[in-house]
């Protein structure tokens, strides 16, 4: 697994970790490269955790309508993107999806067993739109619109999900062997995800400590894979 910066190689290698913003990291992609989108980007809702963590662009929609065009072009036609938003600014991300070509075609509720937050209601939910780049066949075993958030307790990232949580996901709209994309990679829950069920990944993260995390995180993850390939006689990759 390899760490690199946007500007060190025009073409992006796969299974690695980008540090920089995601619009710039795209831009150099090729079209119609990536099988599938998985991504949890920032809500705009100026989100500080207990700790005082935050998290960046999280306070204005500059960059949303530009990231959305960039990971539409992307997207191999006729392919899915899973996007996590916020409920407080649903608006702004479905015109943004919308602008970009997106269709949505479906909607996930990830139920928490916890309360993350309480005003008029307790927040027990997160979710997630299911958005088509044309017209792309159905899965042979479609997912309940409901899923479990397991709790993972935030020790990498604010927002981390958990990779039990996202490889559902993973399994169900793209093949083994195919490349998932998540751009605001965070603690690289989804690139870890993907590795894990035998697909390739590129994350983008524009946050220096996040990024070091999310980048460690995968080491550890090709270390124990490789480890575990070399204990039951399997040749590894060169």
């Amino acid at each position: 697994m390899t760490t690199t910066t946007i500007r060190e190689e025009q073409h992006l290698a796969t299974n690695t970790i980008l540090h920089g913003d995601c619009i710039d990291v795209m831009q150099q992609m090729p079209a119609a490269s990536v099988d599938f989108i998985l991504t949890d980007p920032p809500y705009l809702v100026n989100y500080r955790d207990r700790t005082g963590r935050t998290l960046p662009n999280d306070c204005d929609a500059e960059w949303l309508k530009p990231a959305m065009a960039a990971a539409f072009r992307v997207l191999k036609q006729d392919r899915l993107m899973a996007c996590f938003y916020g409920w407080p600014r649903a608006d702004d991300f479905l015109d943004a999806w919308r602008s970009a070509g997106f269709r949505p075609v479906g909607h996930f509720v990830f139920r928490k067993s916890y309360t993350s937050s309480a005003r008029y209601m307790k927040c027990q939910h997160e979710q997630a739109y299911l958005l088509a780049k044309g017209r792309p066949p159905l899965p042979k075993c479609p997912l309940p619109d409901v899923q479990r958030l397991i709790y993972t307790g935030n020790p990498l990232h604010p927002t981390q999900k958990a990779v039990l949580s996202l490889a559902r996901l993973v399994r169900t709209f793209t093949l083994p062997g195919e490349l998932v994309l998540d751009p605001f990679c965070g603690s690289a829950s989804s690139c870890a995800a993907a590795l894990l069920t035998g697909r390739k990944y590129i994350g983008v993260e524009m946050d220096r400590v996040y990024h070091a995390a999310a980048s460690a995180r995968m080491t550890r993850i090709h270390g124990r894979i490789a480890r575990k390939r070399s204990s039951c006689g399997i040749p590894t990759a060169a």
